[in-house]
């Protein structure tokens, strides 16, 4: 089932390349979406596609790359939205 969730994880999760390898497991499972940084120190993750790969996703998310330290990941299920490509935002 095609789905579209926003994740919030928070932690050390800035300056650690987490927003790249999000990026690089996102494509690597055929999701499209964005990620950005947020003001609060946290990692904004907008992201659409099959129900079992976003849960791949979010499963990764819960640790994230080698120099993350995440402390919490927040999951909510919006409207379906389409992207193209997954794409890092400023």
């Amino acid at each position: 089932m095609f789905q579209t969730v926003s994740i919030i994880v928070t932690g050390k999760v800035q300056g650690v390349f987490y927003r790249q390898s999000t990026r690089d497991k996102a494509v690597e499972l055929g999701l499209t979406g964005i990620v950005i940084n947020q003001p609060d120190g946290s990692v904004f993750i907008q992201v659409s596609g099959p129900s079992g790969q976003l849960n791949q996703l979010i499963a990764w998310c819960h640790q994230g790359p080698p120099r993350a330290a995440v402390t919490s990941v927040q999951v909510e299920t919006i409207e379906p939205r389409a992207f193209i490509g997954f794409t890092v935002q400023r």
